[in-house]
């Protein structure tokens, strides 16, 4: 079975693109909320609003790629070469771009010592020349692994994957810090990690029926889930030191919120006017270029042209500095596209 026959693709660029935006909004509103006690309140509780809204974001990200890889056999020579050669390259191109970035603001410097200066990029590129590149890290560990559970994925009953996803929620919510000290000697880390969220993606996709009832639930679990990170944090961050206990992607309240968004996405079909179909299927191109540059277009837009949270009310300067990055985003990768011959490989294309 493949998804291009069972499953209309226009729902996952829809959900990429939503989860795009999502990121993009994530590390707008993430400098206020790290500004506890040194903004006024309403800024904090509108950062915190958003963060809580938006944190689906990396874990549809992976959702949708087990949807689209897990149910696939592959070549293991091939399949590597296709999938790495279309991360690692731009991601080199837009780690060594960072560097750049961090030279030209000082926060680093070179000297005459060629040796010195090398072994300096490379330490960079080691740990990550900006703070959104570690998904790349991630994402990169997974394409390894997914020649190899796409195997039991394909072979396994339904019982099989489910028993697997029980596994792996019971492991996330004894590793918890609340309840961490009651969590067994017993090493079960094979259960781990963000490889859950791809058998989880193609659990969704392949295995969960449309009705008008499970649309509702998922609304309800969504807002519900919304409403307990946003309010929870809060009440964290003010009586606790565990303040991002509930915006960890791998935690029980992110797995629900995630879950429902991409059933919704899934289960939701939009009617949008041609034009507007036009211009999500175009940035839809562009998605990973997008994710790459967005990090320097906000440093830009911060630092000269004042335009961040900052702008105005918060509720609203979020949102239209997310908006107004994502547009530059998409202008930059497609200029960058255009160059001769390496264009493509640089965009992400």
């Amino acid at each position: 079975m493949t998804i291009a026959k069972s499953h209309n693709l226009d729902w996952i660029n829809s959900l990429r693109l939503i989860a795009l935006f999502a990121v993009i909004m994530l590390h707008v509103s993430a400098i206020p909320l790290g500004q506890y006690g040194h903004v006024s309140t309403a800024t904090w509780l509108a950062a915190d609003f958003y963060n809580a809204l938006v944190r689906f974001a990396v874990p549809v990200f992976v959702m949708i790629t087990g949807a689209l890889t897990l149910h696939r056999d592959y070549e293991l020579g091939a399949f590597l070469k296709k999938r790495l050669s279309r991360v690692v390259v731009p991601f080199l191109f837009w780690s060594l771009v960072y560097v750049g970035y961090s030279w030209y603001i000082e926060e680093i410097s070179f000297d005459a010592d060629t040796w010195t200066n090398i072994k300096q990029v490379l330490h960079q590129l080691k740990y990550g020349s900006s703070y959104h590149l570690w998904y790349v890290y991630m994402l990169i560990g997974l394409y390894f692994f997914i020649p190899i559970i796409s195997k039991f994925v394909r072979n396994a009953t339904k019982r099989e994957i489910e028993y697997f996803l029980g596994m792996w929620l019971i492991i996330m919510f004894i590793s918890q810090p609340i309840i961490m000290r009651f969590n067994p000697q017993v090493d079960l880390h094979y259960f781990a990690g963000y490889a859950g969220y791809l058998v989880l993606g193609h659990y969704l996709t392949f295995n969960i029926n449309y009705s008008k009832g499970l649309v509702r639930w998922m609304w309800v679990l969504f807002f519900s889930v919304l409403m307990l990170i946003f309010t929870g944090t809060y009440l964290l961050y003010k009586y606790t030191t565990l303040i991002t206990l509930l915006y960890e992607p791998l935690g029980p309240a992110i797995v629900l919120l995630a879950s429902s968004v991409f059933l919704l996405g899934r289960f939701t079909k939009l009617q949008l006017p041609p034009i507007l179909l036009k211009a999500k299927n175009f940035a839809c191109e562009y998605n990973f270029g997008i994710y790459l540059s967005h990090a320097l277009v906000l440093y830009f837009l911060d630092d000269p042209f004042g335009i961040s949270f900052k702008l105005c009310t918060p509720i609203i300067s979020i949102p239209v500095t997310a908006i107004i990055c994502f547009i530059l985003s998409l202008l930059v990768v497609w200029l960058l596209s255009k160059l001769p011959v390496i264009g493509k490989w640089l965009a992400g294309l």
